[in-house]
């Protein structure tokens, strides 16, 4: 009985300092990392949606607080997000029976440069891409464009953030 306690005692020991090193959201953070930075997305594609930069830039902020331990910071920060909105396109996906557009997809591409000052061998320059398909009976503004924004930045933001830190 004596020889159970201390066994339960070390696997128990064991455990919880194997888990301490294991983050839920699969980040792999060089260790001295403290800090990141999200430089302005400049919005170089050929149609301009106004304040487009602004809330990619939030929505990458947002996503790496909310999965990271990191500070965010202005300037000299550990890791650095930057780059440009390449592509903001609406284009027709899917056709009736009298050749007009029964459903409409937004597009959008983000080139993105990534610089880890902690592992220069983990930088990356990178295009992602995401979509959201709505009807053309419907204009692409008020709500739907607001759940077309989140949908995309929601999943270029997780694909950004399991390129650079989750490794995947």
């Amino acid at each position: 009985m004596k020889y159970v306690k201390y066994i339960l005692i070390i696997l128990l020991t064991t455990t919880l300092v194997a888990c301490g090193a294991y983050s839920f959201t699969g980040a792999s953070i060089p260790p001295g990392t403290e800090t990141y930075q999200v430089n302005r997305f400049e919005n170089t594609s050929l149609l301009i949606e106004p304040g487009l930069e602004r809330d990619f830039k939030l929505a990458l902020e947002d996503l790496i607080q909310n999965q990271t331990n990191l500070t965010l910071v202005p300037t000299k920060g550990d890791l650095i997000y930057e780059g440009e909105i390449t592509e903001y396109r609406i284009s027709p996906t899917t056709a009736t029976s009298d050749n007009t557009a029964a459903q409409n997809r937004l597009t959008i591409n983000i080139k993105l440069r990534f610089y880890n000052t902690k592992k220069e061998d983990d930088d990356l320059e990178q295009s992602f891409s995401f979509f959201y398909d709505y009807p053309a009976s419907a204009q692409l503004t008020g709500s739907i464009k607001t759940t077309a924004h989140e949908e995309i930045f929601e999943r270029i933001t997780q694909d950004i953030f399991n390129a650079t830190l989750a490794k995947w």
